[in-house]
């Protein structure tokens, strides 16, 4: 039985490397349309990175994307962004006029930004989008909707799931976006594999104890159970406090600064299995290391600029996916740990072998993200 379920955990944690080894960051656009009675304004804010990889920026490959190579493909950008998105009102098409290109900067790099107008025929009481950007090249990819609608704001989340989003101008969902955005923080976490791997990091000795100088095989499920819920709670409560700082504009930290310590903290939380020095109360240093998470967390959101209701609705969605995502993990992980608990193969393999893989990992990251290099090993 043990050897069976040795073998799953060695799929898992292969898969797991293997996806953190290929993998490059996800990334985000910026969707926003403002409706005045038959008026309407888009502006689309595209990663720059994301528009070099679909359509070649750098032109002379010196690893910069200046001002005059982004002008010089403004056509090729309209064309590809501008092919990729369908505008319609009340089921008929609309058509987007030329746009103004500018750039601008988010907490994750330079963007180019497409500012246009949509000229529909009729009123518009149903407002629709089809988007199509980078699915084909980033199945991580997501589309960030906005639209105003004299005051009124609605919004939604586009991926290769759901490339469509139909709203009634009329008649405004509030469940449609909390469900969209809870959809949205699952898929967060999973894809961030610098906050799993923080997560795991914890948990793998959570199914031992320290005594004599050794991690040994915890006997009751019960302690290790109770050992994992202050660990998961200890998280939740520290990063949903800082996600909705963060998202509220009540806090702002650099994102340099931000990642580069959630990467040492994923460090820390590796060496540790390996020299412990807290042997007692670890969910201590898991809630001090939660708060820089949830400011991780909080990227995705404060970029929408969402207001009031909105704001609330996509913060309460977002966190509780976060909180579905990471159960999912805890409860996946957990009972094969605590199984395998007695193993040569978990204390010497899963645990040692495990956390100094996960320690190189986090050690690319923060010599990435300090310096702000790229060695192709995203999170």
């Amino acid at each position: 039985m043990n050897h069976k379920i040795s073998f799953i955990f060695i799929v898992c944690l292969l898969t797991l490397y293997c996806g953190l080894a290929l993998a490059h960051k996800a990334s985000d656009s910026y969707l926003r349309f403002t409706i005045d009675n038959d008026t309407i304004q888009g502006q689309w804010d595209i990663a720059l990175r994301d528009l070099d990889y679909a359509i070649g920026l750098d032109v002379n490959h010196d690893g910069q994307i200046t001002w005059g190579e982004v002008r010089a493909s403004h056509q090729a950008i309209t064309e590809y962004a501008l092919s990729r998105l369908t505008v319609r009102a009340d089921g008929a098409r609309c058509w987007h006029q030329l746009p103004e290109h500018l750039v601008d900067h988010h907490t994750d790099g330079a963007y180019a930004v497409l500012r246009f107008a949509v000229n529909c025929s009729d009123a518009i009481n149903i407002f629709e989008v089809k988007y199509d950007l980078l699915f084909d090249l980033d199945p991580l990819h997501r589309g960030l909707l906005q639209v105003n609608e004299n005051g009124q704001v609605q919004t939604g989340v586009l991926g290769p799931g759901q490339r469509e989003i139909r709203l009634d101008l009329e008649k405004k969902a509030p469940w449609r976006e909390f469900l969209q955005f809870g959809q949205e923080g699952v898929w967060h976490i999973w894809i961030g594999f610098d906050h799993v791997l923080f997560l795991i990091s914890l948990l793998l000795p959570a199914v031992l104890c320290w005594q004599a100088g050794h991690w040994m095989p915890q006997h009751s499920l019960r302690l290790a159970l109770w050992e994992v819920f202050k660990i998961v709670t200890a998280f939740t409560i520290a990063h949903s406090i800082t996600l909705s700082l963060a998202v509220l504009d009540l806090i702002s930290l650099p994102s340099r600064w931000v990642e580069s310590v959630i990467a040492a903290s994923v460090l820390l939380a590796a060496l540790h299995n390996l020299y412990p020095v807290i042997h007692t109360r670890l969910w201590v240093m898991t809630f001090v290391f939660g708060l820089i998470h949830g400011l991780g967390f909080a990227s995705v959101l404060i970029e929408l600029g969402l207001p009031g209701q909105s704001l609330v609705i996509a913060l309460a969605g977002f966190n509780l996916g976060v909180e579905v995502g990471q159960i999912v993990i805890v409860g996946l992980f957990v009972p094969l740990a605590f199984l395998l608990r007695r193993t040569l193969f978990y204390q010497r393999y899963i645990l040692k072998a495990g956390s100094i893989i996960i320690a190189l990992i986090a050690c690319i990251w923060l010599v990435e993200r300090s310096l702000e290099l790229d060695f192709g090993l995203w999170a």
